[in-house]
C-alpha cells in the first residue's frame, strides 16, 4: 500500500468519525451548553484520554509499531504476534493497577488536574463522579491502540480508523434515547463513553482475528523484547503526545477561569480536530510503519522521498484549512453549535478561540509528520527533549497571554509552542541527514501558501457579502456556510492548479486512495 492510498484510507474513515463527532458535539452543546455541567463532563472525558496517550495509544504506538513491523520483516508474522501477546499481558496488568488506583484517588486527581474546580462544589463533585465512570475507557482503548498498531503494521488501516465512529454513534444514541434516564446528561454521556470503549475493543479484536493476528493471553513477564519496548515507551509518552499534553495544560489552566472556559476550548478544539484528524493522524498512522520498514531495509533514498511527500500532502491540506478556519470561525461555530443551551455569547467566545487554535493547525500536523522520522529509527528520546522545550514554552506563553486574553490566550500559547516543537524536530532531522527537502517541495510550498491566501481573501469578501444570511434563520445560516465552504474549496483547487502548487493527479490520488 503506497503512502497516498494509506493516507486516503485512514483519512476517509477519520472524516466519517469527525463528521459523526460534530453531530455528537452539536447535541452536547444543545443539551448541556457551556457551563459547570459541561465543564465537568469534558474534564471527565479528557482525563482518561490524557492517560491513554501517556500509557497507551501515543507512547505504545510509536514504540511498538516499529518493533512489530521490524519483527514481521525479520522473523515473520507469527513471531511478531507472539511478541504482541507478551506486550498485551504487561500492558493490561499496568493499566488495571492504574485504573484501581485512579478510582480510589479520584478526588485528589481532580484537584491536581483541574484545580480551579475546587472553588465550585458542583463542578468538583460532578467531575469526580463522572471521571470515575469514564476511567475504565482507558484500559479498553489502550488495547484498541495495541491491536490497531498491529493491523496498521500489516497494511490493514481501515479497522483502527473506523473504530472511533462507534464512540460517536453510541454517545449520539445515548443522548437521543436515554437523555432523561439518569441524574444529568453528563452521567448519560459518561456511561456512554464506557460502553463505547468496550464496543471499540470488540470491533478491533474481531478485525485482528480475521487477519489471524489477535495476540494470545499469556502470563505477564518482562522478556528482553518487552523490556526494550518499555525503555522506548518511557520518553515516547511525552514525545508523541505533546499536542495532547499542551491541550491538557490548557484545560488545567482554563479550570482557573470563569465557568464555560473549559467548554469554549473543548468546542473550538473539536473543530480543529477535523483537519488534524483527517490529515495529521492519517499521515502519522500511515507514515510510521512505512518509514520503519524502509529504515529497517536500509532504503535511505526511499525514506527521504516518503518524508518529503508526507510533508507536501500535509501542507497542501492544512495551510488552507488553517486560513479558512480563521476567516469563517464565526459562521462555522454559529451553525455547528449555537442552539438550545449554547448562547450567542458562547458562540462568540468559542469562535475567537477557534481562530487562535487555527494558527497552530499546520504545526500540529507537521509534528505528526516529523516524529515518525525519529520513532522509525527507535529514537524516542529526542522527541521527548523537544517536547519538554515545547511544554516549557507553552507555560511561559500562558503566563503572559492568559491574563490578557483568558481562554484565547491558552489557545494562542498552544499554537505558538507547537510551532516551536515542529521547527526543532525538523532542524534535528535535517542535521542528522534524515530530512532533505527536495526540489519539488521547495517549488510547491510557496505556491501552496499563495493559493491559500487567495482562498482566504475570497472567503473574507464572500462572508461579508453573506452577512445578512449568516445572521438569519437556521436554514439560511446552513445554506450560507455551505456556499462559503464550496467557494473556498473551489477557489483553492483552482489556485493550486493555476499556480502549479499541485497537479491534478495529486487530488485524484487522494480522492481515489491511490
Amino acid at each position: 500500500m503506497n503512502l497516498a492510498r494509506a493516507i486516503a484510507t485512514v483519512g476517509g474513515y477519520t472524516m466519517i468519525s469527525r463528521v459523526t463527532g460534530f453531530v455528537r458535539d452539536m447535541l452536547i452543546a444543545a443539551v448541556v451548553g457551556a457551563g459547570p455541567a459541561s465543564d465537568a463532563f469534558f474534564v471527565a472525558f479528557q482525563i482518561p484520554n490524557f492517560f491513554r496517550r501517556l500509557t497507551g495509544e501515543g507512547a505504545l504506538t510509536v514504540a511498538f509499531v516499529p518493533m512489530f513491523a521490524g519483527m514481521v520483516e525479520a522473523r515473520g508474522k507469527q513471531a511478531a504476534v507472539a511478541f504482541a501477546g507478551q506486550v498485551q499481558s504487561v500492558l493490561l496488568l499496568v493499566l488495571l493497577v492504574l485504573l484501581v488506583g485512579a478510582e480510589i484517588a479520584m478526588p485528589g486527581v481532580i484537584l491536581v488536574l483541574a484545580p480551579g474546580f475546587a472553588d465550585e462544589v458542583l463542578r468538583y463533585d460532578l467531575a469526580v463522579e463522572l471521571t470515575r465512570i469514564t476511567f475504565p475507557y482507558l484500559p479498553l482503548i489502550s488495547l484498541v491502540a495495541l491491536w490497531g498498531g498491529m493491523l496498521n503494521s500489516l497494511g490493514r488501516f481501515w479497522a483502527m480508523a473506523a473504530a472511533p465512529i462507534l464512540l460517536n454513534l453510541i454517545l449520539i444514541a445515548a443522548l437521543a434515547l436515554a437523555g432523561g434516564m439518569l441524574e444529568t446528561p453528563g452521567h448519560v454521556l459518561a456511561w456512554g463513553v464506557c460502553v463505547a470503549g468496550a464496543a471499540q475493543a470488540l470491533f478491533v479484536a474481531i478485525a485482528c482475528r480475521r487477519e489471524e493476528a489477535l495476540p494470545p493471553l499469556v502470563r505477564p513477564r518482562l522478556s528482553p523484547e518487552v523490556k526494550r519496548l518499555l525503555i522506548l515507551m518511557a520518553p515516547a509518552a511525552l514525545g508523541a503526545g505533546v499536542v495532547q499534553v499542551n491541550a491538557f495544560i490548557g484545560i488545567l489552566l482554563a479550570s482557573l477561569l470563569p465557568a464555560g472556559s473549559v467548554s469554549y476550548l473543548y468546542y473550538a478544539d473539536r473543530v480543529v480536530q477535523l483537519p488534524l484528524g483527517v490529515v495529521g493522524v492519517a499521515i502519522g498512522t500511515a507514515l510510521l510503519p512505512m518509514l520503519s520498514r524502509q529504515v529497517r531495509a536500509s532504503e535511505t533514498g526511499a525514506a527521504l522521498t516518503t518524508q518529503n511527500r508526507a510533508l507536501e500532502i500535509a501542507l497542501l491540506l492544512t495551510v488552507p484549512a488553517a486560513a479558512a478556519l480563521s476567516v469563517i470561525a464565526d459562521p462555522l461555530i454559529t451553525v455547528l453549535f449555537q442552539r438550545g443551551a449554547f448562547s450567542a455569547g458562547d458562540g462568540a467566545e468559542t469562535a475567537i478561540t477557534l481562530a487562535a487554535y487555527a494558527a497552530g493547525l499546520p504545526a500540529f500536523v507537521l509534528i505528526k509528520v516529523f516524529q515518525p522520522g525519529f520513532f522509525a529509527r527507535e529514537d524516542t528520546a529526542t522527541p521527548v527533549k523537544v517536547a519538554a522545550a515545547a511544554v516549557a514554552a507553552n507555560l511561559a506563553c500562558n503566563a503572559v497571554l492568559m491574563p490578557l486574553y483568558d481562554q484565547v490566550g491558552i489557545a494562542l500559547s498552544t499554537a505558538l509552542s507547537s510551532w516551536l516543537n515542529a521547527a526543532l524536530l525538523a532542524t534535528l532531522l535535517w542535521r542528522r541527514g534524515h530530512l532533505a527537502v527536495d526540489a519539488r517541495l521547495v517549488r510547491r510550498v510557496p505556491r501552496i501558501v499563495l493559493a491559500a491566501a487567495a482562498m482566504a481573501g475570497v472567503l473574507w469578501a464572500l462572508a461579508d457579502w453573506l452577512a445578512p444570511w449568516l445572521a438569519g434563520g437556521t436554514l439560511e445560516r446552513i445554506g450560507s456556510l455551505a456556499v462559503l465552504v464550496a467557494a473556498g474549496l473551489g477557489v483553492y483547487a483552482a489556485a493550486c492548479l493555476l499556480l502549479r502548487a499541485a497537479h491534478p493527479h495529486d487530488f485524484g490520488a487522494l480522492r481515489r486512495g491511490g
